[in-house]
């Protein structure tokens, strides 16, 4: 098991990570899930021991590896450019890291072969890298990875390069893959989507800090922040006033709201409005229809007070219509 506990990181007098801890069980891939600057990308390589922290400690299987060069601590890093040796064939490139260890020819062909059967390249053994599309390359850098064993695989947003279907494609494979082979795994992302589609637990970063934690189910369905809901894009955030037990006041109007927060009269809180109409709801909101999208099988319908929703069909720019909606209180 990986153990993260409470690194520090400072640049130029500024924090980049803020007391982060967290665990990677056997078997178990997280996502490391934030915009650009969040310290998802620092936080990596503090682990794969690239960087060093001002604080904290990395720890697998209760070993101390904090001051332990990368090549000593046998974790697999897969790249968004691949990081591939142009002038090696596929064989040569998933065998490099297996050379550098001095293992036998025997047994550096037969992890080779495993590892490229792994990925679906079993024929392209003797092909340069060059004359590979972004995804066969990617997956050349996965074999090379997985060929060492590596006791943690650590990928630094992998698919970035590739098309929408491509990358769909490849990363229910690599999902697979993990499960199959059962290596702890970081997957670190600004994109929910395949966060959401990977992880077995999803770990937002917000400003170096983990701001929200648990299963992608979870963290769809409890947000616990007007921050991690926004990120998301989960819906309309509003700001609302507390008047009584499951009363809100909002520039919109009162909404009623089941809540689970100690609230006194008077106080600020946001709200979430999800975007997808519900029958049997209390409340309602209603708008001029100021745009309509299509979406796959979907209207996403944005009204001109800057609210918007999803239909079935879609309603007439201009036209004023009103829809039942689940609101919750974040806090």
């Amino acid at each position: 098991m990986l153990e993260v506990r409470n690194l520090f990181k400072t640049y130029e007098s500024k924090p980049l990570l803020n007391d982060i801890s967290f665990t990677v069980a056997e078997g178990e891939t997280i996502c490391l899930l934030g915009a650009s600057g969040s310290g998802k990308s620092t936080l990596l390589r503090i682990i794969a021991g690239l960087e060093s922290p001002d604080a904290g400690l990395v720890l697998f299987n209760n070993l101390d590896l904090t001051n332990t060069p990368p090549h000593l601590r046998d974790f697999g890093l897969v790249f968004q450019d691949y990081a591939l040796f142009p002038h090696l064939n596929v064989n040569d490139n998933v065998a490099f890291g297996l050379k550098m260890r001095y293992l036998g020819q025997t047994e550096i062909a037969r992890r080779v072969t495993t590892s490229l059967e792994l990925v679906s390249l079993a024929e392209f053994g003797n092909r340069k890298v060059t004359d590979l599309s972004g995804g066969e390359q990617q997956r050349v850098a996965l074999a090379r990875a997985l060929a060492i064993q590596p006791h943690l695989l650590m990928f630094d947003e992998p698919l970035g390069a590739l098309d929408r279907a491509l990358r769909e494609d490849l990363l229910n494979e690599l999902r697979m893959i993990l499960h199959r082979t059962k290596i702890p795994a970081i997957y670190v992302t600004h994109d929910q989507e395949e966060a959401f589609t990977i992880a077995d637990r999803v770990l937002i970063l917000h400003d170096g800090e983990i701001v929200r934690a648990g299963t992608p189910a979870d963290v769809w369905a409890n947000p616990h922040s007007a921050f991690v809901a926004g990120f998301l894009g989960l819906g309309n955030i509003l700001e609302g006033e507390f008047l009584e037990p499951n009363r809100f006041q909002t520039e919109y109007g009162i909404f009623i709201v089941s809540c689970a927060h100690k609230h006194s009269r008077g106080d600020k809180v946001h709200l979430l409005v999800r975007p997808l109409a519900v029958k049997e709801e209390a409340n309602v909101i209603s708008g001029i229809v100021a745009d309509v999208i299509f979406q796959q099988d979907r209207f996403k319908v944005k009204f001109e007070n800057g609210m918007y929703i999803y239909l079935e069909a879609a309603p007439k720019v201009g036209e004023k219509i009103s829809v039942r909606v689940k609101v919750e209180c974040l806090a």
